[in-house]
């Protein structure tokens, strides 16, 4: 399986800071786990930045 590109994990991100959804609905809606949410979203939560900032 190839990784999610950085289009779509930048979608979920600015969804779920529009603040309108919880992270558990967010994954149903595209179809990935929580814990990925989780994961995308935690940098963001703990320093401030998105991981959407730390491209590689």
């Amino acid at each position: 399986m190839k990784p999610y590109s950085i289009e779509f994990r930048e979608k979920i991100v600015e969804i779920y800071e529009q603040g309108d959804i919880s992270i558990r609905k967010l994954a149903a809606r595209f179809d990935v786990s929580k814990g990925f949410v989780q994961k995308i979203l935690k940098p963001k939560q703990t320093t401030g930045q998105s991981i959407l900032d730390f491209r590689f």
